[in-house]
């Protein structure tokens, strides 16, 4: 992966038609994948991210400063080569859904995750067609298969880059339901990923913030919230 590894050498990143899409071009060069496939994304707004992300660079080229370069890269590189596996794997969090594991003690932690779980499992039940069992403790129990596959069956219905973002945030959050009301905007994100969170910030109002465990938490906020970004460029114009 020389690509990240170089010094800024242009002074421009364009926006450019491409067949299948849009690309970006340095100088006039289209920018490849770490595979060097041509970087192709399928609408204007995500190749307007990915460009603004190379112009921001200053010396060396930095990955971690180009989230949108590095998921159209895996969306290319990795999920469109392997869509059924990747596809499979994001689906399989629905059979140990987050929000259908539940405390069975305090009452007061009892309650709050049937307060905030609970809509976005009867939401799951009237837009998708699903209901989830819930169940105390962590020990796995198996989910309904006819609930199971359709849930699958929208998972394999999304695209390369639908997929890339929603891997991330199925498994950032634990939960298959809350990557789906990312995906439909059914929630605010910032708030799906706090109802993901519910237990930890539970832990953290009795016995303080652990800033180590924050700092970490933060980085994931950041890149689940980056998912919801990615998916959304992907369905502008």
């Amino acid at each position: 992966m020389s690509e990240w590894k170089q010094k800024k050498f242009w002074t421009k990143s364009d926006v450019t038609e491409a067949e299948g899409g849009f690309g970006i071009a340095l100088d006039g060069r289209s920018v490849k994948t770490p595979a060097k496939a041509p970087l192709v994304v399928p609408s204007s707004a995500m190749a307007q991210a990915i460009a603004d992300e190379w112009a921001a660079q200053e010396g060396t080229v930095d990955p971690m400063t180009m989230p949108f370069t590095r998921s159209a890269n895996a969306a290319i590189d990795k999920v469109r080569i392997q869509h059924a596996e990747v596809a499979d794997l994001v689906a399989a969090y629905g059979d140990a859904d987050l929000l259908c594991y539940r405390a069975a003690s305090p009452e007061e932690l009892v309650a709050r995750q049937a307060e905030r779980w609970d809509p976005l499992l009867n939401w799951a039940n009237d837009e998708l067609g699903v209901r989830l069992t819930t169940l105390q403790g962590v020990m796995h129990v198996p989910q309904d298969p006819a609930a199971l596959d359709v849930l699958t069956q929208r998972t394999h219905a999304l695209d390369a880059f639908e997929l890339t973002g929603f891997h991330d945030l199925v498994s950032l959050s634990g939960s298959l339901i809350i990557g789906f009301a990312a995906l439909t905007d059914a929630r605010d994100a910032a708030e799906l990923w706090h109802l993901s969170r519910l237990d930890e910030e539970w832990q953290a109002e009795f016995w303080g913030v652990d800033d180590e465990a924050l700092a970490h938490s933060n980085i994931k906020k950041a890149s689940f919230l980056h998912a919801k970004s990615f998916v959304d460029a992907h369905r502008a114009t």
